[in-house]
């Protein structure tokens, strides 16, 4: 006998007020010992008037909505207005069915509107043979005719739990997919130049993206090294999940492995809970380890095996958790510096350069000052609200042969100084307020003065020679033919002067 037909013993001429009474003066607990939330809908699919009656004032103590159904043909339609934390489906309906193909078919229609459904099977007492396939097609679980209250409360409880935890998952997948699309347009910039160099930079971007190869990138700061990472990331197959960014430099030893591996509570004083380290977190995304080069020698050996192994143990725990996260790293060392032993272990730089990526300074990028500019004097404009102004052939000769030292982010602070401060018609050169304008002006023009700042303290010609190939140098992007032309010297003697000078 099933649930209602047992309380319809107690009294026969009032028994719907008895199991009224019932139901709502039981509180039922979960098997994890905790209250129901009443915040779940079930659905009860039954051809039994007297199941679906008793199963909905068993239920409905418990959970915020119950409907019935007594024909399986409603379904879709139920579903389409409803989402459901769970689905008490019977096996058979109509009389002299009890082979449970009815049961099978409709919980794979269930599933197929509904991949994510929770399905609890009503079957006969004994027939686990049915309930058994029926959870090779997708079920969750079954409960077997005539049913006890505990148990019919107790397997929805954890099917409901199920659900909502699958339901989170999805929750979770849909936001790091947003948060993947938010944060690959956070900087604001893109990687912006035609010159040859950056061609090459592209080509390479192009080749190794759609690849899980970890990528080492090399360059001054300020050339974009975070950019070119995250453009990777954008165009990989891993674009949909997260892009996790860690600054090593500024990762203190002493909180190096709680930070990258994450810990366990109680680790450490003030440990009050678990937490996930930054590699984990990107599982299924790409890491970026920015400023690699600053890691000391015995975290490098600590970082290596996380790599190699590819899994990590919390602090404080005892059991090591895979991770699958695509790796890029960056440093401002040079090559040469991080085949230095003494700085850098070599079995470690072969694991992360698989692909080297070398981003050339601006001052190599020469033909690409005057579109990087223009870009963030439109944005800087934007944001300040000022009217976008044209640079003077002065001011755009003067930034092609300035140093910048800084690269990238020193000319953008030199544009948004330039964006408030102007108060011209167009951007002159001391809007920028660049160290060596004067000179760059003049050494392009081909005219030294004594007010230039390489002459009013400098008298000797070599060194006025040497300062004046290495402007040309920068002008020309090394360009050795347009260098040489520019000076009016052959290649040969432009190679001389700077074998001579040590250029």
């Amino acid at each position: 006998m099933c649930g209602y037909e047992h309380f319809l013993l107690y009294d026969a001429e009032h028994h719907v007020y008895d199991y009224e009474h019932y139901f709502s003066s039981t509180a039922w607990i979960t098997p994890t010992g905790q209250a129901m939330k009443h915040s779940d809908c079930i659905l009860i699919v039954d051809d039994d008037d007297d199941i679906l009656t008793a199963g909905r004032l068993l239920l409905k103590r418990h959970f915020a909505k119950v409907d019935t159904c007594n024909d399986p043909a409603n379904i879709p339609a139920l579903l389409a207005k409803q989402q459901y934390s769970a689905i008490l489906l019977d096996m058979n309906f109509g009389p002299g069915e009890s082979s449970g193909e009815q049961g099978y078919g409709w919980l794979q229609k269930i599933l197929q509107i509904d991949p994510q459904a929770v399905v609890v099977m009503i079957t006969a007492h004994g027939d686990m043979h049915t309930a058994v396939e029926a959870m090779k097609l997708g079920a969750t679980d079954f409960i077997a005719k005539p049913w006890q209250n505990e148990k019919v409360v107790a397997t929805l409880s954890s099917a409901v739990a199920l659900s909502n935890t699958r339901n989170e998952a999805k929750q979770l997948r849909s936001t790091n997919k947003l948060l993947a699309e938010v944060s690959s347009q956070l900087t604001g910039q893109q990687i912006l130049g035609q010159s040859t160099a950056m061609q090459e930079v592209m080509g390479l971007i192009n080749l190794s993206a759609p690849t899980d190869a970890n990528v080492l990138i090399l360059g001054e700061n300020g050339t974009g090294k975070e950019l070119v990472a995250r453009e990777l990331h954008h165009r990989s197959q891993r674009a949909n999940n997260v892009f996790m960014s860690v600054d090593l430099g500024a990762v203190t030893e002493t909180l190096f492995e709680s930070e990258l591996f994450g810990y366990k509570k109680g680790a450490f004083t003030g440990a009050n809970e678990d937490r996930v380290g930054r590699i984990k977190a990107a599982d299924g995304g790409t890491l970026f380890l920015d400023e690699i080069g600053n890691l000391p020698l015995h975290l490098q050996a600590k970082l290596l095996t996380a790599l190699e192994q590819r899994r990590i143990t919390p602090v404080g725990g005892n059991q090591s958790i895979p991770f699958d996260a695509r790796v890029i790293a960056a440093t401002n060392l040079t090559m040469q510096q991080l085949n230095d032993e003494q700085k850098f272990r070599q079995d470690l730089l072969f694991r992360l350069n698989t692909v080297e990526i070398h981003l050339p300074p601006l001052r190599q990028r020469v033909d690409d000052i005057q579109a990087i500019a223009e870009y963030y004097l439109a944005h800087y404009s934007k944001k300040y609200n000022k009217p976008v102004k044209p640079i003077s052939n002065e001011a755009l000769t003067a930034m092609q042969c300035y140093d910048w030292p800084g690269n990238i982010r020193a000319l953008r602070h030199a544009l948004e100084r330039a964006v408030i401060l102007s108060q011209s018609e167009m951007l002159l050169p001391q809007d920028f307020q660049l160290a060596n304008q004067t000179s760059a002006i003049e050494a392009s023009t081909g005219t030294l003065t004594t007010n230039s700042p390489n002459t009013q303290d400098e008298l000797n010609l070599e060194k006025i020679e040497q300062n004046t190939i290495q402007l040309a140098l920068k002008r020309y992007n090394f360009n050795i033919s347009h260098a040489a032309k520019a000076l009016g010297l052959t290649r040969a003697a432009l190679y001389r002067r700077m074998e001579k000078y040590g250029l």
